[in-house]
């Protein structure tokens, strides 16, 4: 259920108020209940010996997941210990959902307003290859699946739609997914997803972009003039496909992500992308730190102005309380008005205004980025975190992973008491027990 972010806000705070017994949200009380009194005690040993030194223990700094969600990669089930990892502990992202529904209705309104010359080789089918960054994330499920819904091919499986890759479905004879149909001014089109992998490199980093121009490249020699129409979860692999052959061969692709290359790339062919407002979760990733950091309302600045004028409005974010997960709301990208987003690293204007530094002294908080390869990542959302981390008052260390072993971060927080909160982005969604574990010694 999504609540206003105001009601969910004040809930909070209210539970906030009262005594961790009382509340829980994820504290050492809660988690150890099954223990008995003795859980109890430690805990308010705990609490007693951090007042006396007066330091937070690191089990109690504030915590913000983002762009990777704490979940069951097979399930897709939110590890809600995780998310409940303390009291000030939430994730930022953006609504998948949404975005993976308004990624597949532009690529089918795009079919749609250009079908008289979209067949390239005037079979009647129209043709389609789907890139799959990591088959076991959230956001690259949803993605495949709002592809699929939209032009028809989703096949049902326990009650979702597949979306598993295909490897290759010339014949249409796949049971991972179907032939859908559109009709369009009388006439009904075959719709049909040729060829779909996942993007993982021999290393094992998943969102591959060279994976995906080799792909395109395998995929064009075999059936080059059967594709219509290129789909990828997101820009990086898009763009790879682009530039390795739709590009010269005029082939609409569409991305996810509206990285400014791919923006750009729109008045070349490039079909369009999904703007995930990147400049919202960046500010929302931040500012949930700053508010848990300064003791205010957890909606201080995002749903409820504060005292430098930030706020943000109902069209760009929802806050769902009992996933304790801020979403920003996305928007697609076309020729249509994809001016308006040629740089992806402006800052929100409504939320660009520098905090007083006597009233919010400087923090130091430990953030890390899984890959820092990762286009999206590593040129856009990071160089907006730098922007909001000087409007927050926040020193910021950034951490960049390789995509590929979650221990080549966790080994770089060797030292969690000289950080005041921390960011994390997991190489893998399972594994945010790799975090809290070191963060509760």
């Amino acid at each position: 259920m999504r609540l206003t972010k105001k009601a969910a806000a004040l809930a909070m705070a209210s539970c906030m108020a009262l005594s961790l017994t009382a509340c829980g949200g994820g504290s050492t009380t809660e988690t150890t209940a099954a223990g008995g009194d003795a859980a109890e005690t430690t805990a308010a040993g705990d609490t007693t010996e951090a007042a006396e030194t007066g330091e937070v223990a690191n089990k109690d700094k504030p915590l913000v997941w983002f762009n990777r969600q704490p979940s069951n990669s097979s399930t897709g089930e939110l590890d809600m210990a995780a998310m409940s990892f303390n009291d000030n502990t939430y994730y930022v992202g953006f609504d998948a959902n949404q975005g993976a529904e308004l990624q597949g209705t532009m690529v089918r309104d795009y079919i749609e307003a250009n079908i008289d010359t979209i067949d390239r080789n005037g079979d009647g089918v129209i043709g389609y290859v789907l890139a799959i960054g990591d088959i076991g994330h959230n956001d690259s499920i949803a993605r495949t699946r709002g592809v699929r819904n939209a032009l028809g091919t989703g096949v049902e499986a326990n009650g979702e739609i597949n979306s598993a890759p295909v490897g290759t479905n010339t014949d249409g004879t796949s049971t991972i997914v179907q032939d859908g149909t559109i009709e369009v001014n009388g006439t009904t089109y075959t719709i049909r997803e040729l060829a779909s992998q996942e993007m993982k490199n021999s290393a094992g980093a998943t969102w591959d972009a060279a994976t995906a121009g080799n792909a395109i490249n395998t995929w064009s020699a075999s059936f080059g003039d059967s594709i219509d129409v290129v789909v990828s979860n997101n820009d990086g692999m898009g763009m790879s496909m682009f530039n390795a052959w739709s590009k010269d061969n005029g082939v609409p692709t569409f991305g996810y992500d509206a990285n400014s290359d791919a923006v750009a790339a729109i008045a070349e062919g490039y079909g369009g992308t999904i703007s995930q407002h990147a400049d919202v979760q960046a500010y929302l990733t931040l500012r949930v730190l700053r508010n848990a950091l300064d003791g205010v309302d957890i909606d201080t600045g995002i749903g409820t102005a504060d005292e430098a004028g930030n706020v943000l409005t109902d069209d760009v974010y929802v806050y769902n309380a009992d996933e304790r997960s801020y979403y920003a709301l996305n928007v697609a990208v076309t020729a249509d008005n994809y001016q308006d987003f040629m740089d992806s690293t402006v800052t929100y204007a409504p939320v660009s205004n520098q905090l007083d530094a006597a009233e919010h002294p400087e923090k130091a908080v430990w953030l890390d980025i899984y890959n820092a390869a990762d286009n999206f990542l590593s040129a856009t959302y990071q160089p907006l975190l730098q922007k909001y981390d000087d409007l927050l008052n926040l020193k910021v260390d950034y951490i960049g992973g390789d995509g590929q072993t979650e221990a080549n971060i966790v080994n770089r927080l060797g030292n969690p008491s000289q950080y005041d909160a921390f960011a994390i982005n997991m190489v893998k969604t399972d594994n945010a027990a790799s975090y809290t574990a070191l963060l509760s010694q």
